[in-house]
């Protein structure tokens, strides 16, 4: 008598996956924060239409992992460095003031007078990080576009671009309603004179003092990524004494910033669970 085998039963198919919800919101929060930038809790609670407090604890999740930080001023939220290890969304404009940002809080006690990083964005320059001095003439800071012609930082962009990137700016803004924009001869007039002096100038009326910002270019070969600059009250600080005092300072730290960039250093963070 032989022992009567039974047929395999064929595979059943692939029972589909719960997702982890918890994980789902916390992507969605992360990218629309990628998104934005920067923004605060009820801003990307709003977005995302999720609870502040779930809001929160997401964002704090993050940080912990090192993919958010908080900045103590006004606890607005911002990606770090490593969430470009998620995806390309984290660029090396953001990257060269992600390095900046580290270099800053020990020029500020040598020069005191606020400074700003800021990278191109559209027809302008985006200010991604300040020293936030007591001495600024009006507030100002994170976030804030400065005009692309008519700040130091777009002039020292501008001026040290290589020329196809400079032409297609000046064509965009050429039918902007600023009227420098379309004043080419100025325009190559002050860019010229912001190559021969090796960095971006501009002044500006403000209700204590005109305020005059330096500007030097921050590069990878032959790319502007942003620029450093520094923001003073003319009546402080003659324009001369700035400069040879001011400028060999941040030439330093630009250096710095530029060799840091260069290496080939930067990797995902290693994460481990917690035992």
């Amino acid at each position: 008598m032989h022992a009567q085998v039974s047929p395999t039963p064929p595979p059943s198919p692939r029972q589909p996956t719960r997702p982890i919800r918890a994980l789902s919101r916390g992507l969605e929060v992360l990218a629309e924060l990628n998104r934005r930038e920067r923004a605060a809790i009820h801003t990307l609670s709003s977005a995302v239409g999720l609870p502040r407090t779930t809001t929160f604890r997401i964002l704090e999740t993050l940080r912990l992992a090192g993919f958010v930080e908080r900045d103590p001023h006004d606890d607005c939220y911002r990606p770090t460095v490593h969430v470009r290890a998620l995806a390309d969304g984290f660029d090396d404009e953001a990257m060269i003031a992600h390095i900046g940002k580290a270099y800053l809080p020990e020029l500020a006690e040598e020069i005191v007078w606020p400074m700003d990083i800021a990278t191109p964005a559209g027809s302008g320059m985006l200010v991604r990080e300040t020293s936030r001095s007591p001495l600024a003439l009006e507030p100002g800071g994170i976030g804030d576009v400065l005009p692309m012609l008519a700040s130091a930082a777009g002039r020292a962009y501008l001026a040290f671009s290589t020329t196809a990137v400079r032409e297609v700016i000046l064509d965009s803004l050429a039918h902007s309603p600023e009227r420098l924009a379309r004043d080419r001869p100025e325009i190559e007039r002050i860019l010229q004179e912001s190559r021969a002096q090796g960095f971006g100038l501009s002044q500006r009326a403000r209700r204590i003092s005109q305020e005059v910002t330096l500007a030097l270019p921050l590069r990878a070969a032959d790319r502007v990524l942003g620029t450093l600059a520094v923001r003073f009250a003319a009546t402080a600080v003659p324009l001369r004494r700035a400069i040879d005092q001011f400028m060999p300072k941040m030439r330093e730290v630009v250096d710095k910033i530029e060799a840091e960039f260069g290496r080939p250093t930067w990797s995902a963070p290693c994460l481990h669970p917690p035992r």
